[in-house]
């Protein structure tokens, strides 16, 4: 998106430079400098985190939530989220509403597999860590601003888990990349899950056969595994790993198509 866009985009948007630079976590003067062109080469983090607010995203929006209703994006709220049909999967994420697309059938074979290993590990341990798949709410950081649904998450604090939802931060959360996603799960749930106190973070990556983990207990920079790998899972120290390669196997008929 190029500074012209932005500006146009913010325009469409109403926002004032101000609510461009909470939004985005960048300083006010630094809107103001890029925005004017002050800035020639602005950096490359500032024009990501003022895109991802600007941008028209696919899995973002305001449609879903009543024509009423006179709210803008970062202004939404938990009880806006339950206004939304259940037929729609959103997410809440500092009060801006996205849109999640359906799963694809790699998505959901990756998903189901997670859970059957790290659920047959917790049992042969007798642990009381329970693991679930989306869609399951998750009231990230206890406030009305966030509403996350995790692919795949381990929670083993019992006391988090109600009928409702999840409230507060799981121990794993797995994201599996896909187009309409990967860019909030990269960044903006990276940022997100890492603030509220998740202990390990999985970016599954079915395109580049790879998978990101980010131990925040333990490492300042990821980890990355191919397809052909066995990742441990750091909160149980390594012993429960997941065996990629079984699993691509499994799946990678799959792959024949273009469409992954």
């Amino acid at each position: 998106m190029t500074v012209e866009e932005m500006k146009q985009r913010k325009k469409e948007l109403g926002y004032s430079n101000e609510k461009l630079s909470e939004l985005s976590g960048v300083p006010l003067g630094t809107v103001q400098k890029v925005l004017a062109g002050v800035t020639r080469s602005p950096r490359y983090e500032t024009l990501i985190a003022l895109e991802r607010v600007l941008k028209k995203q696919t899995d973002r929006i305001g449609e879903a939530l009543p024509e009423t209703s006179e709210k803008r994006q970062g202004d939404y709220t938990v009880e806006d989220y339950y206004l939304i049909p259940k037929e729609r999967r959103v997410e809440l994420i500092d009060g801006v509403i996205y849109d999640m697309a359906s799963p694809t059938a790699i998505h959901q074979i990756l998903s189901t597999e997670l859970c059957n290993i790290i659920r047959s590990y917790i049992s042969q341990q007798k642990g009381r860590c329970i693991v679930m798949a989306a869609p399951m709410d998750v009231q990230l950081e206890c406030d009305d601003k966030t509403m996350v649904q995790p692919d795949v998450m381990v929670v083993c604090d019992r006391d988090k888990i109600t009928r409702k939802c999840i409230y507060g931060a799981p121990d794993l959360a797995v994201e599996i990349l896909s187009d309409s996603t990967k860019k909030k799960d990269m960044y903006v749930k990276l940022g997100k899950y890492m603030d509220a106190g998740v202990r390990e973070y999985w970016l599954v990556d079915p395109k580049g056969k790879k998978v990101i983990v980010y131990d925040f207990e333990a490492e300042v920079t990821p980890s990355i595994y191919g397809f052909s790998s066995k990742v441990p899972l750091g909160i149980f120290g390594g012993e429960c790993e997941v065996d990629f390669a079984k699993i691509y196997e499994y799946i990678s008929f799959l792959y024949e198509e273009d469409d992954v």
